[in-house]
Order: C-alpha cells, then structure tokens, then sequence
C-alpha cells in the first residue's frame, strides 16, 4: 500500500475514534441547571411530611416540622416552586406526575436513645429514578443542621455547585438601644448576639474561613478594630487602635493579612496589615478619601472607594505593580464593593436618580453595569452569596432598615428576616 495513504487511513481512523470518544464523553456529561438564566423556569418541588419509620402509619408533627425546614432551605435558593402539601396529604399514594412534580424528596427518621437516623431520598419524578440518596444520624439539636446539609446536597445535584442552606449572616441591629453584631442562619430563625459593648457597631467582616468576625467599635472612644472567635473560644482581641479611624478591614484569601482605611496621619489612606494589626505596606497617600476595599479571591486585586475624582467611585489597584484605574463611571456616586466568589463580578452601590440601587459590574474597564435592583427604596451594603448567584443587602424605606435578598439577575426579590429593629451592613459567610 502507498505510505502516504497509509499514513492518511491511519490519522482518519485516530480522528474517529477521538470524535466518536467526544460525542460518548458529551452524552455522559451531566447537564446542571443555571438559576440565574433568563427565561429559567422554577422546578417543581414535593416535599411530603417526612415519616416515622416505626410508625410508617401515622404522620407525626415532628415529620411536619421537618419537611416544612426542607422547603424553607430550598426555596431560599430560588430555584424551586414548592407544590403546596394539602394538594396531595389526603392520598395515600400520590401521582406525582398529575401534580406537575418535577421531582419529590421523601424523608423518613427513626427516633433512638441517643437522637435521631435520617433517610432521604431525591426522586425524579419524569424518570421514575432515585437522584440523591443519603443517611444521617444526629441529635435532636443537630435536626435543622442535618436538613440544611441534605439541602445542600440537593442543590449540588441539580446545579453542580453546592447549596447555601449551611451559610450564616452576620449584620448590625439595634434591636437593644444599642448597634451591635449579630450572626443568624439562612431562614433567621437562630440569632445570637456577638458584641456586648453598648455602644456604636459598625463594618463587620468575616474571616475567610467563616471562624471569626472583625469589626469597628466606638466603646472606647476611638473608632477601634476588633476580632471575635465564633466559636468563643478565645477572647475578643483589638487589631488596630490607632488614633482616628481604623475601619473596613478586607481579608486576604488566605486570611493572614487584611487592608484597612486608617486616618492615623490625617488623611483616611488604605494600609496593608498582617493578622496581628502589625503595619505592612501603606497603599494610599493622599489622594481623597480612601475606603471600602475589597480584596478579589485571587488575591492580586484590591477595589476600593475614593473620591480622587470629586464623587466616591470605585477603583482597582493591582497589588504587585500598584498601578490604579478608575472603574465605575455611570451614577452619581458608586461605594461599597465587594467581590464575587469566583471574582468574575464586583456589587456595589450606586447613587441613581436619588436612589441607592444595587449594581453589579465586570472589573474591566469601559465594562457596562448591570442595575440588580430597581424600587425606588434606598439599597446599601451588598454583600455575595457563597454560591455567587445572590445578593444580600441593607434596604432602607422609610425610617426602616431590613435585610434583603436578591438573585443576581435581579429575580426573587425579598425581605430576609422579621426581626426586632433594625438590621444594616449584612454580611454572608462561606459555608460551614
């Protein structure tokens, strides 16, 4: 045979198989949904009661209560539409398919000396197929936790990335007379109060690993930085008290080092600082008013707000090279960034037509921002979702000031918690 068409038949017969191979490896890969698409319609969720397996039947207030935290967690997502449970809770055995199910999870639990055993199952509903499968065992106080986790899981199967149900949010209220840091979970049903100073709190942020909290106090008489163990297993410790202001430290990624706006000279200026408050670097010097950074996940970026042009506005500074470029161009006044996760987008507010609106925008210049919200209420404070598809912030209406959530797409709009007073400078924490 003719080597050049030997050599031809050969290389065709490799460019087969590598293409048959690709088409096998594209049939098998797993096609996630994306909630935040534009058109994307809700899944429809059952989640009967959850039974007791030694009592298969009865149902149980407690399987109620469990089933009613499972729909809570997935609805916070905003992927699901839950199919209400008297539409199906006097049959024996629903047709899920006539309910316009897309899929059902059925739970059930054995109560034992020491706590509780889970089983719960994800169902797909069209396929007739178990998705998601997992056991769990814990105590009674574990339960709400345990929900949260399989949620998650949930979550992860249906999107590729895992749930948020397991996060934490810190905020300020001033719920006794005075502002001070709170830390509540995902449906706001499990406060507690972090600082007892009596006195002004304000900035709060967490460390990367979501194991403590920093935040500026005034109970001394000077604006003061302090870090608190959540854990509260060592005590409360004062990071910078500098004279003047020592305010809105952003945490490296790897949390060993921060940068904060400190006044110590006069003019409010960015420091870099190492996790003991030790002075590192001084990244500002007198140009306006430098606040509000944010360091990006890769840790080679900083966003801040500086009124160098007049007007606060949001600009980036590379790290190694310190070079500095303006970002934000559209609105009156654009403050407060903060990264998303995968550092692919920076929120902020934005002064627009008299009103504060949460606006997200790619850290490029001449990048377009997109408006998140549009209610002629004042929005501040965003802060990222650890999955990166929300949004949390501080909606003022009125002498009110509520915490609010938003997919990034600008759907699924709502008020988070019905707490005492008021809540400001919301914050999400990496997951547990």
């Amino acid at each position: 045979m003719n080597p050049i068409r030997s050599t031809i038949t050969l290389l065709l017969g490799v460019l087969l198989i590598l293409c048959n191979t690709a088409i096998f490896a594209q049939a098998d890969a797993k096609v996630y949904l994306d909630i935040t698409a534009s058109g994307s319609r809700k899944i429809n969720m059952a989640v009967p009661w959850f039974t007791n397996t030694a009592k298969s039947g009865e149902l149980q207030a407690f399987g109620r209560e469990l089933a009613n935290t499972l729909e809570k967690a997935l609805e916070f997502h905003g992927i699901f539409s839950i199919i209400p449970n008297q539409t199906y809770s006097s049959s024996g055995s629903p047709d899920w398919k006539q309910l316009g199910a897309d899929y059902t999870i059925l739970g059930s639990y054995t109560m034992s000396p020491t706590g509780i055993n889970f089983e719960m199952r994800l169902l797909d509903v069209g396929g007739g197929d178990m998705v998601l499968g997992k056991k769990y065992t814990g105590t009674t106080e574990q339960k709400q936790d345990i929900i949260f986790k399989f949620c998650d899981s949930v979550i992860k199967e249906l999107t590729g990335e895992p749930g948020i149900a397991s996060s934490q949010i810190a905020f300020i209220s001033d719920s006794t007379g005075a502002k001070e840091a709170y830390l509540t979970n995902i449906l706001g049903d499990k406060t507690r109060q972090i600082t007892r100073h009596r006195n002004l709190v304000i900035s709060p942020r967490f460390t990367p690993d979501g194991q403590s909290l920093s935040y500026t106090s005034y109970h001394k008489g000077n604006q003061n930085l302090y870090i608190t163990d959540l854990n509260q297993s060592t005590s409360t410790q004062v990071l910078s008290r500098r004279k003047g202001m020592n305010l809105g430290p952003a945490w490296s990624p790897d949390g060993q080092r921060m940068i904060l706006t400190m006044s110590k000279d006069g003019n409010p200026d960015l420091y870099m600082l190492d996790r003991k408050g030790n002075v590192l670097e001084q990244l500002t010097k007198r140009s306006g008013i430098n606040v509000s950074a944010a360091w990006s996940p890769d840790g080679k970026t900083i966003a801040f707000v500086s009124d160098r042009s007049g007007k606060p506005q949001i600009y980036l500074m590379d790290l190694t090279s310190k070079n500095v470029q303006r970002l934000t161009f559209k609105g009156t006044e654009n403050a407060e960034p903060s990264w998303s996760p995968k550092g692919d987008f920076l929120a902020y507010s934005s002064l627009t037509n008299g009103s504060y609106q949460i606006c997200t925008i790619t850290p490029q210049q001449g990048a377009t921002p997109f408006q998140v919200t549009k209610d002629a209420n004042q929005h501040e404070s965003p802060d990222w979702s650890p999955d990166g598809k929300q949004l949390i912030y501080a909606q003022r209406e009125g002498g009110a000031r509520k915490i609010y959530a938003i997919l990034k797409n600008g759907n699924f709009q709502r008020q988070l918690f019905s707490l005492k007073g008021n809540q400001t400078y919301p914050r999400w924490s990496s997951k547990k």
